[in-house]
């Protein structure tokens, strides 16, 4: 294979697997070894065994961090301070994406960024929706509220309001305090319903701040 009918084959892929190229009469090895010949040359880049992107300038389209998050690891969806970033509920940028999976945490650097996944019990894998990222890629990421929850259980102490005052939360209109109410509810979690009551208070003074301007 050329390199020139790799691009055709990817296309407008941001990321592509392996498996894509091994149709038809093809001999999966020499892809495979072909495939690492370009990485190192760095026409690719590898992100992980068997998955790629290409490589400036041959990219047609730049993969969003998050699209790479959720392509990465199946079953896990961007949460914490990523969606919190993403929402503009906290004002720091985030250059780590953190996503929660059922599976085993870990951690992956790539030429593309860095990608942390945390492990959450599986009772507690829910709140999340697919977002349009960027022009044809989508990723999961925790709805505003669980993105909070989320990082409120996997942070140690992190329902207290000495924490939750060191998040420098804000905009916090765009929360849904009886989704934030349901989703603490639904957890059976005393440290994430005592963190749901904390959350409401700051936006309840949050707004009469506003409202006093």
């Amino acid at each position: 294979m050329k390199f020139d009918e790799l691009i055709r084959i990817v296309g407008d892929e941001p990321v592509f697997e392996t498996g894509l190229l091994l149709a038809g009469n093809v001999n999966p090895d020499a892809v495979r070894r072909q495939l690492t010949l370009w990485a190192q040359a760095g026409k690719l880049y590898r992100l992980r065994r068997g998955m790629y992107a290409l490589a400036l300038p041959y990219q047609k389209a730049k993969p969003h961090p998050f699209f790479i998050a959720t392509r990465l690891v199946r079953g896990a969806y961007v949460s914490c301070q990523s969606a919190l970033a993403y929402y503009g509920l906290i004002p720091e940028y985030v250059p780590r994406v953190t996503s929660v999976t059922t599976l085993r945490p870990g951690l992956w650097e790539t030429p593309l960024g860095h990608f942390e996944y945390r492990h959450i019990k599986p009772g507690l894998f829910y709140g999340y929706r697919s977002e349009v990222v960027a022009t044809g890629q989508y990723a999961l990421v925790a709805e505003p509220e669980k993105a909070l929850l989320d990082l409120v259980y996997l942070q140690p102490g992190g329902d207290t309001p000495e924490y939750l005052g060191e998040l420098r939360l804000q905009n916090l209109e765009q929360l849904n305090i009886d989704i934030l109410h349901q989703l603490a509810d639904r957890a059976q979690s005393p440290k994430l319903l005592r963190a749901a009551h904390s959350i409401a208070q700051l936006a309840s003074d949050e707004r009469e701040a506003y409202e006093m301007l």
